[in-house]
């Protein structure tokens, strides 16, 4: 890549120029990349001018956004808000939605008709009112709560337990009502001026006061100082912000539990303890209504009494393995550490019960998923569980299901997928799965692997979409979908896919988009394809496997495998593009009108 004059960030790779920054020292350990390299889609130098300067000016807001959630991450949780913070949030919102509208008419409605935004509008209306009059809060503005807490103007760091929460919903619920009538009166030509939003700020009473140290005559630092130089090396060294987000939360409840005292002095009793409380403990305790505002001790000694289902064997050996891991790492940092409290106490697990977590997908349940409107005509890539004549066919809300239905892989892999590892070796058209690139993640080495792609994928037009990505100059498969302030690419998808799910009306407790994989296998076995070649297909099994069936000769023994996989009983015929009838409108075409 060759640097250009003009701008520092221009650079040209053979024709095309490009927009290449190093992510500033201050937030290298941190961010997810080390540099933010794209191309400019343009041969043409005094418009490289232009773009780059715009895109420059982008990026530099991602890296102040960087800045400002590391921030706040650093912050101590607020045991709650004041009446008045909460009300000052609801105007920030209504700001916030009112300034969204300006900008959608000040572009002339760009990409769609004043209809449309009508109908938007008024949906939208419409079911928030329905929830707000019955007391309910839907996944989405539960969402919105810690959306708009990291906004510049807000920037509060809400503890997960705190009671609040379900009040602030509420308040933006009502902030929404408000801004669709101001929405609804500018739609009949009324002025509604967009108010400048308040600026929220913390009063120091509200923030939790640090653990209070036991008095001690021992001179080791309390626990609380040891996590903290814990959390610092592994966040630089290894963990993504959703792992060090985990493990600080969990080793905050481990010391709620037992106290805060001299690290070296605790043992299997606090061990067992903190055990006891988890064994007791729903998952996602926090959101039960009956358990908000408790301490964890509280809560789980509430859910024995209300006789409510214990979080799963696999939640609590990883929670367990979570507070444990500190002790492992302070054996290799310190001689005085004493032996880890939490090993030998993870619970036995009933055989290997993968399959009792996540139930594969039935026959009934597939096929709602592919007669959803997504799959037979939606009205809008924003509107996909309304029946309409648009068929996102160049879109990841289209492919990723399909893809994960004749690959077992997982959503995260699909999403992060590059146009060029769609490829070709040895007559083999195949899925190149790793994780090369700093975007991009698996969850063990091994399962870096090479998928065929099912023939069946191919009638439906899965070669169309790539080379569509290919002219529009794109590197990713799935640019519109976006990663998760995690790092995590199946973060935000799966919060859609669930909602997916409860729009065909298939959703329960053991399906999601992980059930994918439990029908791939089933199909695999319905297949008479064995399990070593399943296992080297879905990148799982022994290490190594997947090297051993990557390449040339057993890359087509994969795709020969791959070819006799069928799913009995479900038809996929509606979805070709060359189906007389079939509706082909795309989601780019929609927009273009």
């Amino acid at each position: 890549m060759e640097k250009m004059p003009g701008h520092p960030r221009l650079y040209r790779r053979g024709a095309v120029y490009w927009h290449r920054a190093a992510v500033p020292v201050d937030i290298a350990d941190t961010y997810p990349k080390t540099e933010e390299t794209f191309s400019l889609r343009t041969k043409d130098h005094r418009d490289a001018l232009k773009l780059v300067r715009i895109e420059a000016a982008r990026v530099d807001r991602l890296f102040d956004d960087h800045r400002r959630r590391m921030a706040l991450q650093a912050q101590p949780p607020l045991d709650t808000l004041t009446d008045e913070q909460v009300k000052r949030i609801g105007e920030v919102y209504y700001a916030a939605l009112l300034d969204e509208d300006d900008e959608v008419r000040n572009e002339a409605f760009e990409g769609r008709s004043f209809e449309e935004y009508v109908e938007d509008i008024d949906a939208f209306d419409t079911g928030t009112r329905h929830q707000f009059a019955r007391g309910e809060v839907s996944s989405f503005y539960e969402d919105e709560v810690d959306e708009v807490l990291s906004w510049d103007n807000v920037a509060l760091r809400l503890a997960e337990d705190a009671p609040c929460r379900r009040k602030l919903a509420r308040e933006l619920q009502a902030a929404a009502i408000r801004a669709y009538k101001a929405k609804r009166a500018r739609n009949e030509g009324e002025p509604v001026e967009t108010p400048a939003a308040p600026a929220v700020t913390p009063p120091p009473s509200t923030v939790k006061a640090p653990l209070e140290v036991r008095s001690s005559v021992s001179t080791t630092p309390p626990l609380s100082h040891l996590v903290k130089e814990w959390i610092a090396e592994k966040a630089r060294t290894s963990w993504v912000p959703k792992t060090e987000h985990e493990h600080r939360v969990w080793m905050g409840h481990f010391i709620a539990v037992t106290g805060d005292r001299p690290w070296t002095e605790y043992g299997k009793a606090e061990a067992r303890a903190f055990k006891a409380i988890l064994m007791h403990l729903p998952a996602n305790w926090n959101k039960f209504d009956d358990l908000k505002g408790l301490t964890i001790a509280e809560a789980s000694a509430k859910a024995q009494e209300l006789a409510m289902a214990p979080m799963s064997e696999k939640n609590l050996n990883k929670l367990l393995g979570y507070v444990g891991s500190l002790w492992t790492w302070a054996a290799d940092h310190y001689d005085e550490c004493p032996p880890n409290p939490f090993k030998g106490l993870k619970v036995k697990m009933k055989g290997r019960n993968v399959r009792e977590e996540r139930d594969p997908f039935t026959l009934d349940e597939l096929k709602a998923i592919f007669r959803a409107p997504v799959y037979t005509g939606c009205k809008s890539v924003r509107e996909w569980t309304s029946p309409g004549s648009l068929i996102p066919r160049d879109t990841g809300m289209f492919w990723v299901p399909l893809i994960g239905l004749f690959t077992g892989a997982r959503s995260g892999e699909i999403i992060q997928l590059r146009v060029e590892e769609v490829r070709t070796e040895h007559g083999v058209l195949f899925f190149d799965i790793n994780d090369d690139g700093e975007d991009k993640r698996l969850k063990t080495p091994h399962s870096k692997r090479n998928t065929p792609v099912h023939p069946v994928l191919i009638q439906l037009g899965l070669l169309d979409h790539v080379a569509l990505r290919k002219r529009q100059g794109e590197q990713r498969l799935f640019p519109e979908m976006k990663m998760g302030a995690d790092g995590y690419y199946s973060s935000p998808y799966s919060k859609h896919f669930r909602r997916f799910l409860e729009a065909v009306k298939v959703k329960h407790r053991k399906n999601a988009f992980h059930s994918f994989r439990h029908s791939f296998e089933d199909a695999c076995r319905n297949s008479d394809i064995s399990k070593e070649i399943m296992d080297a297909l879905q990148g799982h099994g022994e290490e190594g496997m997947s090297g051993r069936y990557g390449r040339g000769f057993f890359l087509k023994k994969l795709a020969e495998a791959m070819a006799r996989l069928r799913y009995e009983g479900l038809d996929l015929g509606h979805l070709r593009p060359d189906v007389p009838g079939q509706k082909c409108e795309r989601a780019s075409d929609q927009a273009a009108e």
